[in-house]
């Protein structure tokens, strides 16, 4: 029972998920029900359970009920639950988001379902230590968000859902052949058992070693969208459903960035490594130089972008690079610096809001006037001042600019650069910033200086308005008072220590 009580906030998610398919085809077989009330219940039912979700979590805190499960292919820790809180915070927000936008459309609670699943697919990317679990946890999340990505069944949509697919089955064989390589090396597919075995590696076992990562780093590069593995992103981030694209662009990006950290951190990352064996610092420099072009082709691409969401998909591919800076600090640190790993999960934290906020706003916006053109967006302040402002406020954060979230976590990030002598790789990040300065604070003096196109108020959705507000106000209170989301990914990351 311990195992299933640890299980518990990915569980809730999944029986959720079938509760919320069985109502509905109760309800379609009774005949009974409103469309408008039908909506309502079932996004009731979703947000209950990312609520329940976060209350079980809270309870393996408040009782101390953490440690291993299922014979140790799950690790319920520190770091576990932080992303338990951060993924179910953000199917919240997703979920609230979509209410107004799945009007009328009859997958309402598939498409709910499939949030669900997919959300417990990336807590379990989070808390799994074994190379099997990875893969499934792995394969429910890819697939729940295929089919999201191609939900609206349109031209774009579906092309959006085809590229994905295949890249991202593509992908998974590539992991999949890193984990076989690891496999095949030390004979157990337990995380701590090959950071024990990878510990004694000495010549004979190091270059299988680095084939073994170079395949990690390939196949889960894709979830991170890092260079060269992001020619996904534009395409799908603009032909998915918007709601999806925000989901796709924090979720998917975290749970990427999760996995990496808990395959890396554990079992590639030995204390005292045998003379001739692996080093932390044989993926460190890897990491850097894979942050330094990420950061740069993203933002220099998003530069001419005159679509937003794909300017926002290379933004997000710039912003992975910064994410990436905190895990080549963490291996090119001796001894192994742990500000590199909580900078991290901060920067993810408080990216989860900004880029929320910022998808949140689209959807008011775009729905309106019916165009993703930044040119379309003139005047829009005009016409909706309080949604101008949110999007304000969430472009500043992603540029880094105080009192905003984002400023903290970039400092942060690079603070920690700094301290493992990769002064380099800050410099390379400060620089990218001023970059992504330019295109984030176009839309913004577009939507301020420019005369719009009409007169008509642009007024969002009673849910689509409350998720606004939350996202937007998360990323100002963390900016204005950082030490709790600060001390969450302190004792997160010390896990690793």
């Amino acid at each position: 029972m311990d195992s299933v009580n640890r299980f518990g906030p990915e569980l809730i998610l999944l029986a959720m998920a079938g509760v919320i398919i069985l109502a509905d085809l109760g309800w379609a077989l009774a005949g009974t029900g409103a469309e408008r009330w039908r909506r309502g219940a079932l996004a009731a039912l979703a947000l209950t359970g990312t609520a329940a979700s976060i209350v079980w979590s809270a309870l393996l805190i408040a009782f101390d009920e953490q440690g291993e499960a299922f014979s140790g292919m799950i690790s319920v820790d520190a770091f576990a639950l932080f992303f338990n809180f951060l993924f179910a915070g953000i199917a919240a927000i997703v979920i609230l988001s979509s209410i107004d936008f799945l009007r009328g459309n009859r997958f309402v609670a598939e498409y709910y379902a499939l949030v669900l699943a997919s959300t417990a697919g990336m807590m379990l990317l989070a808390s799994t230590i074994d190379l099997i679990a990875i893969f499934v946890a792995l394969e429910l999340t890819g697939i729940s968000l295929y089919i999201l990505v191609a939900f609206m069944k349109d031209g774009r949509s579906s092309e959006a859902g085809l590229k994905y697919l295949l890249l991202g089955a593509i992908s998974s064989a590539v992991a999949l052949y890193g984990m076989a390589y690891l496999f095949g090396i030390t004979g157990s597919t337990s995380l701590d058992d090959i950071g024990q075995v990878v510990s004694e590696a000495n010549t004979e076992t190091r270059s299988a070693l680095v084939l073994a990562m170079v395949f990690l780093i390939a196949g889960f590069g894709f979830k991170m969208a890092i260079v060269p593995f992001q020619m996904w992103v534009p395409d799908v981030y603009e032909g998915a459903p918007t709601p999806v694209t925000a989901f796709l662009s924090v979720g998917s990006k975290a749970a990427g960035f999760a996995v990496v950290m808990r395959i890396f951190l554990t079992a590639l990352s030995p204390g005292n490594p045998a003379e001739g064996g692996l080093d932390p610092s044989d993926w460190a420099i890897v990491f850097a130089i894979l942050a330094a072009i990420s950061m740069s082709l993203g933002n220099i691409t998003a530069l001419v972008q005159g679509n937003i969401k794909r300017m926002l998909g290379y933004s997000s591919i710039a912003q992975a690079g910064t994410f990436l800076i905190g895990l080549a600090a963490v291996a090119a640190a001796d001894p192994q610096l742990l500000l590199g790993t909580s900078s991290v999960l901060f920067f993810l934290g408080t990216y989860a809001f900004t880029n929320l906020g910022a998808f949140i706003a689209i959807i008011a916006i775009s729905n309106k006037i019916g165009s993703d053109e930044i040119a379309d967006y003139a005047g829009v302040a005009k016409r909706s001042p309080l949604l101008a402002l949110g999007l304000t406020i969430c472009l500043l954060s992603l540029t880094g600019i105080p009192p905003t979230a984002g400023f903290i976590a970039k400092v942060y990030v690079f603070n920690a650069a700094v301290q493992a002598d990769l002064v380099w790789l800050a410099i390379v990040g400060v620089l990218n910033s001023v970059i992504a300065a330019y295109y984030y604070l176009r839309v913004v003096l577009n939507m301020y200086t420019a005369e719009p196109a009409s007169e008509e108020s642009i007024q969002p959705g009673y849910y689509l308005g409350l998720a606004m507000v939350v996202a937007v106000v998360g990323l100002l209170v963390v900016g204005i008072f950082p030490s709790p989301l600060l001390e969450a990914s302190e004792a997160a990351a010390e896990v690793f220590s």
